[in-house]
């Protein structure tokens, strides 16, 4: 799982894939509200907004 930003979607998407062999779901998360769950505020490989949950 990776929380990232605009600029990064596609390097974690090819992480996600080069690890788990199979093609992960993208959230946005400025459009979707967890119950038990508060996203990171920062992308995982940067230090702009986390704006995607690649899953």
């Amino acid at each position: 799982m990776y929380c990232v930003c605009k600029q990064h979607v596609e390097l974690a998407i090819d992480k996600f894939v080069d690890e788990y062999e199979d093609a992960p779901d993208i959230v946005d998360l400025e459009k979707t509200e967890f119950a038990d769950w508060d996203p990171p505020r920062s992308c995982d490989m940067c230090e702009q907004g986390a704006e995607f949950l690649v899953v």
